[in-house]
């Protein structure tokens, strides 16, 4: 599979990419510059939005807009990029934001992290397009990746230091139960960061530190692995008419030498084959 560049971009810490189906475009997040990135393939259109927070990420809003994870809670935006409001305001100093994902009933499950990155200094929190707020977990050093299998039956997750990919049973939209250990990043390949799923079940993880994308079967299998250029990939999704193009977000922070393309957004096309993304409902 060859890895091209989709978007030349200089991100500190670009993360979290994300299909945005009904606009025919990909939405990512550069953390650190507080900046809302968009992409169209089709014509390579491109917008940037700058919140006043970093931001952990960004996701579409069912009619609309976003809802963005930012370093003191979850707001909202309109359509237009305005009309800013804050969903759940939760400031905690020495802590921020990080990635997120959308659930099949379209609440947002949230992550959060210390900015020194101290063990039990994050969360993941489940939250409603009314403000309802639920803490799935409270002692997490670096939340990361989260995603459902095809079915819904299984969630995955990743706290970064932990080098492991969890999975939980999925009793229903609200509550996981039964965590373990679904694959363990061995010493010297990287961390794992972002995740995605795609439609036959696999997970597809993102390497910190490691340069690379790994696939692991439902039964934890490691099956295929894309070298990247870079050093520090954070996310992988898919996207594009067919959701059969693999985004890979990048990031440049503590490199002192970075590649040239560390911070870009890239792209494996015709890599596989993505799930929809259920939009947030609120």
């Amino acid at each position: 599979m060859s890895v091209e560049l989709a978007v030349r971009e200089y991100a500190e810490l670009g993360e979290g990419p994300t299909w945005d189906a009904d606009a025919g475009r990909l939405i990512w997040v550069d953390i650190l510059q507080s900046r809302v990135h968009t992409y169209d393939p089709a014509d390579g259109r491109r917008t940037v939005m700058v919140t006043e927070q970093h931001v952990g990420a960004a996701k579409p809003r069912a009619g609309g807009g976003l809802v963005v994870n930012l370093r003191d809670g979850v707001g909202l935006y309109g359509p237009d990029g305005r009309d800013f409001r804050w969903l759940h305001h939760d400031p905690v100093p020495g802590r921020r934001a990080n990635d997120a994902a959308v659930a099949s009933d379209g609440s947002l499950w949230a992550g959060t992290m210390r900015y020194d990155e101290a063990p039990g200094g994050g969360t993941l929190t489940r939250i409603t397009g009314d403000g309802t707020t639920q803490v799935v977990l409270d002692d997490v050093a670096v939340s990361n990746g989260t995603g459902w299998s095809p079915d819904g039956r299984l969630m995955y997750y990743i706290d970064s230091p932990t080098r492991r990919i969890d999975v939980f049973d999925a009793e229903d939209p609200e509550h996981v139960v039964n965590r373990r250990p679904l694959a363990v990043i061995e010493d010297g390949a990287g961390f794992p960061d972002g995740l995605t799923v795609d439609a036959d079940g696999c997970v597809w993880v993102a390497l910190w530190d490691g340069g690379a994308i790994r696939r692991y079967t439902p039964a934890g299998e490691l099956d295929h692995v894309i070298e990247l250029p870079v050093r520090r990939p954070t996310a992988c999704a898919f996207g594009g008419a067919g959701l059969t193009d693999l985004y890979i977000s990048t990031a440049r922070t503590g490199l002192e030498a970075p590649h040239p393309l560390s911070g870009s957004l890239l792209v494996v096309p015709g890599a596989g084959k993505g799930l929809a993304q259920p939009a947030f409902a609120g």
